[in-house]
């Protein structure tokens, strides 16, 4: 579940929104045809001035081509972890639009893809959190030319920092309806913490910090709100005990890179306020025996098909 990309250049679509939310889209019309028919991204490299500092930057290609992202070419990079968390964000019944949280957005991949795919099914209004002003500023022309600026926007502000901090700019207790986060992956007291402060951000967090980060999306969640969280499968102890004391409901997914190999991530939904039980669920596979994506994983990746961890597909199972 790495970083993924091909040597073939495409430069993004100039779509825009206008209005508040964005409404319903006809997906077909946002599909890029040349985009190497293998790849999760495709990468276009070139220099560009970020707030405060030059910075070299890809134009990658997820779903295909349908949503084309910046970011930066050397450091923390979404890639297909960022798309099967994304592929995982449901519509609630009843919800219209539907609020949603990007908790540690970096450049926005997770909620720009959850907004294009979902704005067909129900209006949306996403905030993408992001603590880094250089990765604000990248996830602020995402959204702008994905042509979702009229329901995406960023915030800078850190996630665990002052909860009167949050509020001040907009991020209120209580009020999402879905919560999508990826936390970094490494604690500092047992990994090398990485030179490049934007990746060292996206990578590790202090001992305890899991804990301090579920507080925080158990706060900024409403009553029966979801969170859904893509983690590495290692994780799953420290993950279960920093969500279950605020979350129930809780369902996993192990992802597995082929049949028979241990899971390398795992995708965890729970809902606030719930007490059903822990639900561990046939895991997903991502690799066939000739290494290209099974079919299933296929539709998530280049198609742009989302599945519930309440129901995901048989056929997932390999």
């Amino acid at each position: 579940m790495g970083e993924d990309a091909v040597n073939e250049g495409q430069e993004g679509r100039e779509d825009r929104e206008d209005g508040v939310r964005c409404p319903a889209l006809d997906t077909a019309s946002h599909r890029s045809a040349d985009v190497a028919p293998d790849a999760v991204a495709v990468t276009d490299a070139h220099s560009t001035e970020a707030p405060g500092k030059s910075m070299e930057l890809t134009r990658d290609a997820f779903l295909d081509g349908r949503v084309m992202l910046l970011q930066p070419r050397r450091g923390y990079r979404a890639g297909i972890d960022a798309v099967f968390l994304a592929a995982a964000a449901q519509a609630q019944d009843g919800r219209s639009p539907l609020k949603i949280l990007d908790a540690g957005a970096g450049v926005g991949a997770v909620g720009l893809l959850a907004a294009w795919r979902l704005r067909s099914l129900v209006e949306v209004d996403v905030t993408l959190l992001e603590q880094s002003p250089e990765l604000v500023a990248l996830a602020e022309r995402n959204a702008q030319d994905n042509g979702l600026a009229g329901c995406v926007h960023a915030v800078c502000a850190d996630l665990l920092g002052p909860v009167a901090d949050l509020e001040a700019l907009g991020v209120r207790r209580e009020s999402y309806d879905l919560v999508l986060t990826n936390p970094p992956y490494h604690v500092d007291t047992r990994g090398t913490r990485s030179a490049d402060a934007i990746k060292a951000g996206a990578h590790a967090m202090g001992e305890g910090d899991l804990q301090r980060w579920a507080r925080a999306l158990a706060h900024l969640a409403r009553p029966g709100g979801e969170v859904v969280l893509i983690q590495k499968a290692d994780a799953l102890p420290a993950v279960l005990a920093a969500m279950s004391p605020r979350f129930g409901g809780l369902t996993v997914l192990p992802l597995h890179p082929r049949a028979g190999e241990p899971a390398i991530r795992i995708l965890v939904q729970g809902t606030k306020g719930s007490r059903a039980p822990l639900t561990l669920l046939q895991g997903g596979v991502l690799h066939g025996n000739d290494n290209d994506f099974t079919p299933v994983a296929k539709t998530f990746l280049r198609d742009g098909a989302g599945f519930s961890l309440r129901r995901p597909p048989e056929e997932f199972g390999g």
